[in-house]
């Protein structure tokens, strides 16, 4: 006869108290019925033996759901991971078991981190479209795995720029990089959100009326590229047709093409200076020869528009990438990178 070992945790550890068997490591129950098949003693019926593992996968989110609340991070990503085995369609355990560890990541896993979050939101919102099919539950949702999306991009870019400020001046020109990847790849997380729920969503009534379309809405008023804006203002329009985006007054020449170096452009105000010239050459001699570069140079193209139309006028934003751009421009000449004229290969 086999020990009972608990489904949940692993312990054996395992008493009977009030008719049922109670693991003392987790708190976990099992019937008598369900004690007898852990030990071998189970009833066949017919020739095939069909496993219910119902009540074991209502367990694991039991105990997942109550770390979650009570921030257990490491608990809350080891059953999340455990209910993601048992039930791969679950999107609860695609998402917070990537969530969970992303909270923990270290600073220079921050750029690695914020891509796999993106990759992560397009498999839970497709999860959650063809796996609920209650209108409000698939509502809430969405809605949670856009707030805690919108929290982790917002942690991560924080975590970023705190690394980087605090960092001596000496230091702070050889990370100019590696901080323009991070908080790129972080705030991209919550452009895939928007994205993916436009792609996902856009006809489901239940999830889009009113929260879609307020998500959408608040995204277009905080600015995006003119494709999305067209994108999303058609969307919002099927629910609300008078709906009308906000004006806004155009910062710059805005390069239409997919390689338009957007921040360095704002900062210099034109693609055909020395300084962008020198940062073109980096991105197409260097940036792109590496799967990293271009995964960078994706989430860039990606992301950096939307700093620009938000914050591209403010002083703050003038002077901070001024700075950092200088410096790091300074070091590609030193090593070699010409500032003349360049056409994009």
């Amino acid at each position: 006869m086999n020990a009972l070992i608990c489904e949940m945790c692993g312990s054996n550890d395992i008493i009977k108290q009030n008719g049922c068997y109670v693991c003392q490591a987790c708190g976990t129950k099992y019937s008598v019925e369900e004690a007898k098949k852990m030990i071998g003693i189970v009833d066949v019926s017919g020739s095939t033996v069909k496993v219910d593992n119902s009540d074991e996968l209502s367990n694991l989110y039991q105990i997942a759901r109550r770390a979650k609340v009570h921030n257990d991070i490491e608990s809350a990503m080891k059953y999340y991971e455990m209910i993601l085995i048992k039930d791969p369609s679950s999107w609860e355990g695609n998402f917070f078991s990537v969530y969970f560890r992303a909270i923990q990541c270290k600073i220079l896993e921050i750029a690695t981190t914020g891509t796999i979050m993106q990759n992560c939101i397009e498999t839970t919102l497709q999860l959650i479209s063809d796996n609920v099919s209650n209108g409000d539950e698939r509502r809430m949702a969405v809605e949670e795995v856009q707030q805690k999306s919108y929290f982790i991009s917002n942690m991560l870019v924080a975590a970023a720029e705190d690394y980087y400020s605090k960092l001596e001046e000496s230091m702070r020109n050889q990370y100019v990089e590696e901080y323009i990847i991070m908080t790129s790849a972080a705030s991209g997380i919550v452009g895939v959100f928007c994205n993916e729920l436009s792609e996902i969503f856009a006809d489901d009534s239940a999830v889009m009326f009113p929260f879609g379309i307020t998500v959408l809405k608040d995204r277009i008023k905080g600015g995006i590229v003119l494709n999305w804006e067209e994108k999303y203002a058609a969307i919002i329009r099927k629910y609300e047709p008078d709906y009308i985006p906000p004006k806004r007054e155009k910062l710059l020449p805005v390069q239409t093409t997919s390689d338009g170096c957007y921040i360095a452009t704002c900062i210099y105000w034109s693609y055909d200076c020395s300084q962008v010239w020198t940062l073109r050459r980096f991105r197409d001699y260097k940036l792109s020869k590496t799967l990293a570069g271009r995964l960078f140079i994706k989430t860039y193209y990606a992301t950096s528009p939307h700093l620009v139309n938000a914050f591209g006028k403010t002083s703050l934003f003038q002077k901070f990438w001024k700075k950092v751009l200088d410096s790091f421009i300074k070091q590609l000449i030193e090593k070699g990178y010409e500032d003349t004229p360049y056409y994009d290969r």
